[in-house]
């Protein structure tokens, strides 16, 4: 049965991807995903194809249809669902933009904690507040 939102997984013990979730919170207005950390009891059953070290290694989204993107093809796909983002999956949707956006990613992802302490969440979380969102229904066994 598919999700009735597409799921996005995060790393909810860093701050820079904390801080980039609140911003995608405001970012969604037709309420097209809901934002579960990868640490939410939830998560193995929500994935269970997604190891913790894929999880640990970059975002996810499973889509409504249950297929899963990951990294710069995750920001892509939620992105072309979020009018504001549409200019950016747009520039992805360009022949080997995706590949080169992949390397800036998974360097990012590698390099995340570091960089928090200098664009983390810090005072920007206390004046951006996550937006309330729909949570997504206990899957069915």
């Amino acid at each position: 049965m598919p999700n009735p939102t597409n799921i996005v997984l995060y790393d909810g013990e860093c701050a820079l991807c904390t801080f980039q979730m609140k911003l995608l919170t405001w970012l969604d207005w037709c309420n097209v995903v809901t934002l579960v950390p990868i640490a939410d009891p939830r998560t193995p059953v929500l994935a269970p194809t997604l190891t913790a070290e894929a999880m640990q290694a970059a975002i996810h989204c499973i889509a409504r249809d249950g297929r899963i993107y990951r990294g710069a093809r995750c920001l892509r796909f939620v992105g072309m669902r979020m009018p504001l983002l549409v200019p950016m999956a747009l520039v992805l949707w360009i022949p080997g933009v995706i590949v080169i956006a992949e390397w800036i990613y998974q360097w990012i992802s590698r390099n995340r904690y570091i960089l928090s302490r200098v664009f983390g969440c810090k005072e920007a979380c206390a004046i951006m507040p996550q937006r309330r969102q729909m949570t997504p229904p206990a899957p069915k066994p």
